[in-house]
């Protein structure tokens, strides 16, 4: 039986302004297994952002708790990385030195960090890239650098907030399909949020629905044979099933 390793209990999380409180997510409880891809999908403004920011110990709830490997999450986790949607890339370090810093932010000599990233360059297809500087990439290139660094902080488990939103279909289906290599080599657990149901179908072995303030819609397994190729799956009857059935969870929630 695979280990619970991340777990929310009655989290609830309300922001105030102008003495005005906004609850943003309400007693949400869910249990994460360990080496899991689980996909959060919903719709803007469901609390999908804020759920990973109180999973990554950047904010602390006002209500309830954040349990990782059976102890409260007080604060930010080196087990724990975070890949925002925007680009915090730093513009003054090329490729190299960007996807060696949380190495070097440790301590970690110069002789050890810089092959380790130069690996991780390879591994997501920019090998003589290395002293590119951000401005000097594409879109695409700009995504496989953070992806870089964020495994070179090494961690076990991949929190991801909607990393490939904002690129063309191409690109967006070459980094879903280096992410999941990435996954099936390291065993990390991945936590993955998207608005779109195919990427959710495509990428999650577990697809939670979010509807308003956090509300789960519909917790299911999705057991489609991996590897998946998205132009097989949307003539597969059972995707084709899955996906009218999420749809039908997403449209629900908006009421």
């Amino acid at each position: 039986m695979t280990a619970t390793l991340l777990q929310t209990r009655e989290l609830t999380k309300q922001f105030a302004k102008n003495d005005v409180a906004t609850v943003a997510l309400r007693d949400f409880t869910l249990s994460i297994e360990e080496g899991s891809f689980v996909t959060v999908l919903g719709r803007s403004g469901c609390g999908k952002s804020t759920l990973l920011n109180l999973l990554a110990g950047l904010t602390q709830p006002s209500k309830g708790e954040v349990r990782y490997r059976d102890r409260v999450l007080t604060g930010p986790d080196t087990e724990i990385g975070y890949l925002t949607q925007s680009d915090t890339l730093m513009p003054w370090r090329d490729v190299l030195r960007n996807v060696e810093m949380p190495l070097e932010i440790r301590g970690v000599p110069v002789r050890e960090r810089r092959p380790v990233a130069t690996q991780l360059i390879g591994r997501v297809g920019l090998t003589g890239f290395e002293h590119h500087y951000p401005r000097e990439l594409s879109g695409g290139m700009r995504r496989r650098t953070s992806l870089a660094r964020l495994l070179a902080g090494n961690p076990s488990t991949l929190l991801m907030d909607e990393p490939f939103g904002a690129l063309d279909a191409q690109l967006r289906a070459e980094l879903q399909a280096d992410l999941l290599r990435l996954w099936h080599e390291g065993g990390q657990t991945v936590v993955f949020v998207t608005h779109d149901i195919e990427e959710a179908l495509l990428l999650g072995d577990r697809v939670v629905v979010l509807g308003k303030i956090g509300a789960i819609l519909l917790d299911r397994p999705i057991e489609l044979a991996r590897p998946r190729n998205a132009d097989t799956l949307r003539v597969d009857p059972e995707f084709v099933a899955l996906h009218t059935e999420l749809a039908a969870a997403l449209q629900e929630g908006a009421r």
